[in-house]
C-alpha cells in the first residue's frame, strides 16, 4: 500500500506581544540562527524583521515585529505602524507572553490588536525555564483564554529551546498547502549594512545606562568590501552631549569596547575580518525628526 505524500505549506507568521516578552530571541531560536538583535530593554526591535524556515515538509515566513506599547513620540508611531502593517493578514499569528511578567491592563490591550487578525492566533508562553509550578501556566493561560480564543497555546523558552518543536508544528499545520516561497538557502531581507548598524546598536544597548538607549540609532556611513576584509564607518547618534559623554566613556574606553563587540559579531556574521570605525554625534530631538526616523527601517529610508 502506498503511503500518502504530506502536501508542502508555505506561508507568513507574524509574531506579537508586548516589550521585552521574548519575540526576538524566539525568532532567532527558531530560525537557529541571529538575525534579530536582543537586549533585556524595551523596545529593542524598531522595525519588522523578515527571517525564513525552510523545512522539508513547509517553508515558514516570519516577521518579528516591535513590542506592542503607547505611542510617545514619531519613533513610536513609526514602530506600531509596522505592527499593524505586519498583522494585516498573515497566514497564522504568534502572540509571545512573559510568562514571569504579571497581568496588567498593556497586557490585555496587546491581545486587542490580536483580536483583529483575521487568522489563527497561536499564545507562546514564553520563559518557563524559569517557572517552578505548572499551576502558574495554567492560571496565565486561563487569563489570557477569557480574552481571546486562541488556537493554541504552547509553552516554550526561546533562551533554551524548549517546546520549540511543538511550536513549529502547531504553526506548520495551519499554514496553507504551496510551494515554497523563497529559495532554500534564503534566511532573510535585510541588507548587510542595516544588520551591522544593528550589531552596534545593539552592543551599546548592552552597555550603557537607563537613559541612554532609546536615544541611540546608528547610521552606517561607509561600507567598503574586499575578498578578505571588510571596512565599516558607523556613525552613533545620540540627542544630549552627556549620552555622548557615556557612549564614549574615559579615554573612549567605553566606545572601545562596544567596537571591538561589534567587530567580532560581524566577523562571525559575514564571514571575514572587520574593520569597525564608530563615531558618535549628538542629534538632538532626532526621534521627532522625519528623515532620520525613516533610516531606522531600510525599507523607508
Amino acid at each position: 500500500m502506498r503511503q500518502k505524500k504530506t502536501k508542502h505549506r508555505a506561508g507568513f507568521v507574524v509574531i506579537l506581544g508586548r516589550p521585552n516578552a521574548g519575540k526576538s530571541t524566539l525568532l532567532n531560536a527558531l530560525l537557529g540562527t541571529k538575525l534579530a538583535i536582543v537586549a533585556a530593554k524595551p523596545q529593542t526591535t524598531r522595525t519588522a524583521i523578515q527571517g525564513v524556515l525552510t523545512l522539508p515538509e513547509a517553508q515558514i515566513v516570519f516577521t518579528d515585529t516591535p513590542g506592542i506599547h503607547k505611542s510617545a513620540t514619531l519613533l513610536n508611531r513609526r514602530m506600531m505602524d509596522a505592527v499593524r502593517a505586519a498583522a494585516d493578514s498573515p497566514d497564522v499569528a504568534l502572540f509571545v507572553i512573559d510568562a514571569l511578567a504579571p497581568f496588567t491592563e498593556e497586557d490585555s490591550q496587546a491581545v486587542d490588536l490580536a483580536k483583529k487578525i483575521d487568522g489563527p492566533v497561536i499564545a507562546v508562553l514564553n520563559k518557563i525555564d524559569w517557572l517552578e509550578a505548572k499551576p502558574k501556566i495554567l492560571a496565565l493561560i486561563e487569563q489570557y483564554r477569557a480574552l481571546l480564543d486562541f488556537a493554541a497555546y504552547v509553552p516554550v523558552s526561546a533562551r533554551k529551546g524548549d517546546g520549540l518543536a511543538e511550536l513549529i508544528e502547531e504553526i506548520v499545520k495551519r499554514l496553507p498547502a504551496g510551494p515554497a516561497l523563497f529559495p532554500k538557502d534564503y534566511i532573510t531581507d535585510q541588507p548587510e549594512r542595516y544588520l551591522a548598524s544593528e550589531v552596534v546598536r545593539e552592543k551599546v544597548l548592552h552597555h550603557t545606562r537607563q537613559e541612554v538607549p532609546h536615544a541611540v540609532t546608528v547610521t552606517v556611513e561607509s561600507w567598503e568590501e574586499a575578498p578578505r576584509l571588510l571596512r565599516v564607518g558607523a556613525t552613533i547618534f545620540v540627542e544630549r552631549p552627556g549620552q555622548k559623554a557615556i557612549l564614549i566613556g574615559a579615554g573612549g574606553a567605553a566606545l572601545k569596547k562596544i567596537g571591538t563587540l561589534a567587530r567580532l559579531e560581524m566577523e562571525r556574521l559575514f564571514g571575514r575580518k572587520v574593520f569597525l570605525q564608530l563615531f558618535v554625534k549628538v542629534q538632538p530631538g532626532w526621534r521627532e525628526n522625519p528623515a532620520m526616523v525613516a533610516s531606522v527601517d531600510w525599507r523607508g529610508a
